[in-house]
């Protein structure tokens, strides 16, 4: 690889927007091709998603689209963006664990203590072999730099929360896959406005857009024998990488003197990726307070999820997903246009700005339905 970076850069062709561009179709075409052989596989073996209690579809369909998801990103973003994969020692590693755990989930489905305990060795690997870990809080709460011991037990649970929402959200067609789209366009944005130094966490995003792009052709077709569903191998591994990305970013902006590094610093970094990420945030948030005051384990499934609230409103997934998508995207204008406040206060926004978006369809259909008893 890097003898063809020499070739091109003595050519004077630009080796980052070819990284780009072959990540991007790579990524795209290896999914895209990977697809139907898992969904025949799938249904030869009966490897499906059956319906349950949190399901929203009616019809068992295959849900091993994730094993495209990590196929297709183990292969290009280890060719594309090898320089993380020498940076971060043991961030494949962490990726193989989760493919082979959420694999075993989706066939077998494994016990929760298990999973939770795959999560914290995955979650760890990253922390404390990669330190790929949140060091300062830039002053939310008043905190600021954390001792080591702080800020890896705080990043580890970091991981294992996103992780974790990333799985919740994935409850009706194109969610998951389109915020993970939108998530990665916006931290790959940040990204590259962030200069040169920061240019192979572009190619990641651009690899994971092009990834979930092939996926969503499938997972939003009308035609049932082309569906599939990523399971929880393919949100899992996002909900792991974007919770990278996300740390990536927050670190960026610690204010230090680093060799051959350009010094960044922007106070509100935290609740900006608190702000893109804030649908599972919130969404996870918002089900554990449900059940908890219905005297409920936080573990229990149930349709408390912000899109199971748009599908009671007789909304289709498509429409459920574009409304959803859209109104967190607002939240993340605003946090973007009062990005100089005080962090503290830009938080509280955000995070009042996401509840009130998990409520709002509560407060439709209440309405909705108080509008019928008086006619």
């Amino acid at each position: 690889m890097k003898n063809f970076e020499l070739f091109l850069s003595e050519s004077g062709i630009s080796i980052f927007y070819v990284k780009i561009g072959l990540g991007f179709v790579f990524s795209f075409l290896i999914t895209f091709f990977s697809i139907p052989t898992i969904i025949k596989i799938s249904r030869r073996k009966n490897l499906m998603d059956e319906p349950g209690v949190r399901s929203s579809h009616l019809r068992k369909i295959p849900n091993l689209g994730g094993i495209a998801i990590f196929y297709s990103i183990g292969i290009c973003a280890s060719i594309f963006a090898y320089e993380l994969f020498e940076l971060y020692k043991f961030l494949f590693a962490s990726l193989i664990i989760l493919l082979y755990i959420g694999v075993m989930d989706d066939i077998v489905v494994m016990r929760a203590y298990k999973k939770l305990v795959a999560q914290i060795m995955v979650s760890a690997l990253a922390v404390i072999g990669s330190d790929i870990r949140i060091r300062s809080l830039f002053g939310v709460f008043g905190i600021y730099e954390m001792s080591y011991f702080i800020s890896v037990l705080f990043s580890i649970i970091t991981f294992i929360i996103l992780i974790n929402a990333f799985n919740l959200i994935d409850g009706i067609d194109g969610l998951a896959g389109g915020y993970s789209v939108i998530c990665s366009a916006l931290f790959g944005i940040s990204y590259y406005r962030l200069g040169e130094y920061n240019f192979p966490l572009v190619v990641l995003s651009v690899v994971i857009i092009g990834t979930v792009l092939a996926f969503l052709y499938y997972n939003l077709s009308n035609y049932r024998t082309n569906k599939i569903f990523m399971g929880d191998t393919g949100s899992m591994l996002l909900g792991f990488l974007l919770a990278f990305t996300s740390i990536c970013f927050i670190d960026i902006f610690i204010d230090r003197e680093l060799p051959n590094v350009p010094r960044y610093h922007l106070q509100s970094a935290p609740a900006v990726a608190v702000a893109i990420l804030i649908l599972p945030i919130v969404d996870t948030l918002n089900v554990i307070i449900v059940r908890l005051c219905n005297k409920k384990s936080p573990f229990d499934a149930d349709k408390n999820h912000i899109h199971h609230k748009l599908l009671k409103l007789d909304l289709t997934h498509r429409r459920s997903t574009f409304y959803i998508i859209i109104y967190y995207l607002i939240i993340v204008a605003v946090a973007y246009y009062l990005r100089h406040i005080n962090i503290n206060f830009l938080l509280l926004i955000i995070i009042l700005l996401g509840f009130f978006g998990a409520y709002l369809p509560d407060l439709i259909y209440h309405l909705r339905n108080n509008k019928k008893i008086r006619i």
